[in-house]
């Protein structure tokens, strides 16, 4: 084989179609581009957000920057300091939290995390869902006990539509 002998394989190479060149083409006319309006003529086409002059998607949303992730777990959280006069025979839970004004009522779904601000003397028993490090160590330190509830979080399905094989889905815990 020589290099005068090379050749594209059969079949890959296709002549272009010639538009505008008679009725016989197949492409004859308007060239395959309908008839007249913005689309049909030469140069760029409108922008990528026009909406044929109705007030575009873009425009139409709320100003709005960054990110927000939609699958974040929010925390109700109370700092070891809260917690200094608290009597030492009643275990800290998220019940007894709300009777005594600490986490809202209105979010009292949410989960429960204690974090490490302030000093801890008492022994306390503390039932939430997450303790930071620093919570942790204080609590223990101080002669309390840490019992960490299971997180559960059900997510829901990404189309916002039914989605049963999730529904079956053993429950993920964070």
């Amino acid at each position: 084989m020589k290099l005068h002998d090379l050749q594209p394989a059969p079949g890959s190479r296709h002549k272009s179609k010639r538009v505008g060149r008679g009725h016989g083409s197949g492409k004859g006319k308007t060239s395959g581009k309908g008839m007249m309006g913005q689309k049909s003529r030469s140069g760029p086409g409108p922008y990528r957000t026009f909406e044929g002059g109705q007030n575009r998607l873009v425009k139409r949303m709320p100003f709005k920057r960054g990110f927000t992730n939609i699958w974040q777990v929010e925390y109700q959280v109370v700092n070891l300091g809260a917690l200094e006069a608290w009597p030492a025979d009643l275990p800290v839970t998220s019940e007894t939290l709300e009777k005594e004004g600490l986490i809202s009522h209105r979010k009292a779904p949410l989960p429960l995390k204690i974090l490490g601000d302030g000093e801890l003397t008492t022994a306390l028993t503390i039932h939430a869902h997450k303790f930071s490090a620093s919570a942790r160590q204080k609590i223990e330190s101080s002669g309390g006990k840490v019992i960490e509830i299971p997180l559960v979080i059900e997510r829901r399905s990404r189309s916002h539509g039914p989605n049963p094989s999730m529904r079956k889905a053993a429950p993920q815990s964070n």
